[in-house]
């Protein structure tokens, strides 16, 4: 691992360090979006969103008041957090797959540090500039924290995690905010026997996923009143213009979102208003849209308890501890490798 950015100043720099090998090329960009957007139906992959004002309007849509995720786990983490860091027998290292800011991190950061003198955390998110700035204010609020961020996606996070030097004592992987929602039910089984791959018998995942509840609810969360999570879906049409060379019109694409109760996910697309054909001159390709034809950008599914305990069971994971906010809207598993 190398590299301690010039942002992280003194004492803290020394315990600070940044893997980039993981992260994703424009050329992977590149290669996904001449792929998805041939696909029938056409679709991009969300982790494509966060670019640096990507993830600045994901942390925006944090705070709006019809998204609850963020609200009700940092709840769980509140008023659970003791009992949670307890559970999870005094890790050694701490790892976030999609860890952004951080936020609700601390919290359960300030828990293993009460029963622990020094833990290392290990940050794992595809924007190499929230890491970095994150890990600043970590250091800063945590002497006795080490960070060594990793740059990248964790779409097959036993690879990315195989780079980690064994240390002794347990690890915990977080895995937070119902992150697994954007994958269908295989891809989510799949992830997890990957992250089982990299445990250690008694190692634990600390995995948050969002409940099964009313579209009058779920609907309103990806599809606010003031239109930030609209702006959040369009980022995509400006990052593939921005580094694609692409004319897209964002006038002519409309936000859509709406919850798929047969597949127990709430979908999001971009729709085109209008007949079009788009160019993207670094691929050397026009797509063409149909009226009413989408972009299919991010599915979040929605979970009830039989299909976690399944999922986690079918990993090699025994499901040791369930927390839930106080509305019964999300909940957090503590999985522990069996």
């Amino acid at each position: 691992m190398t590299g301690s950015p010039d942002s992280i100043q003194s004492e803290a720099a020394s315990r600070f360090s940044i893997d980039h090998t993981f992260q994703a090329s424009g050329d992977q960009f590149a290669d996904d979006t001449r792929r998805g957007l041939r696909a029938t139906p056409k679709t991009l992959l969300p982790h494509y969103f966060y670019d640096a004002l990507g993830s600045a309007l994901f942390a925006a849509i944090c705070e709006l008041p019809e998204y609850y995720l963020t609200r009700a786990e940092t709840e769980i983490l509140q008023t659970h957090g003791d009992d949670i860091a307890t559970r999870m027998g005094t890790p050694s290292r701490l790892i976030e797959l999609g860890s952004g800011s951080a936020r609700k991190t601390r919290l359960l950061i300030h828990a293993l540090l009460d029963r622990a003198p020094h833990l290392e955390f290990v940050p794992v998110d595809v924007d190499a500039g929230v890491l970095t700035m994150s890990s600043s204010e970590l250091l800063t609020e945590f002497p006795a924290l080490t960070i060594h961020a990793i740059c990248g996606d964790f779409r097959d996070p036993g690879v990315t995690l195989s780079r980690l030097d064994r240390i002794p004592g347990r690890t915990a992987i977080l895995f937070l905010g119902s992150s697994i929602g954007n994958l269908d039910l295989d891809q989510a089984e799949s992830m997890l026997i990957s992250l089982r791959e990299a445990l250690q018998p008694g190692d634990s995942l600390f995995l948050g996923a969002d409940r099964k509840k009313s579209a009058a609810i779920l609907e309103p969360a990806y599809d606010d009143a003031l239109g930030v999570t609209a702006a959040f879906n369009r980022n995509l049409l400006v990052r593939m213009n921005r580094e694609l060379g692409a004319n897209f019109d964002l006038h002519s694409f409309a936000h859509r979102a709406f919850f798929n109760a047969a597949r127990s996910r709430v979908e999001m697309h971009l729709v085109s208003t209008s007949a079009q054909r788009v160019r993207l001159d670094t691929l050397d390709i026009e797509i063409e849209f149909r009226e009413g034809e989408t972009i299919h950008t991010e599915n979040s599914y929605k979970y009830d308890d039989e299909t976690l305990a399944m999922l986690a069971a079918r990993a090699g994971f025994t499901l040791e501890t369930r927390w839930l906010d106080s509305n019964g809207w999300f909940t957090d598993l503590l999985l522990v490798a069996a």
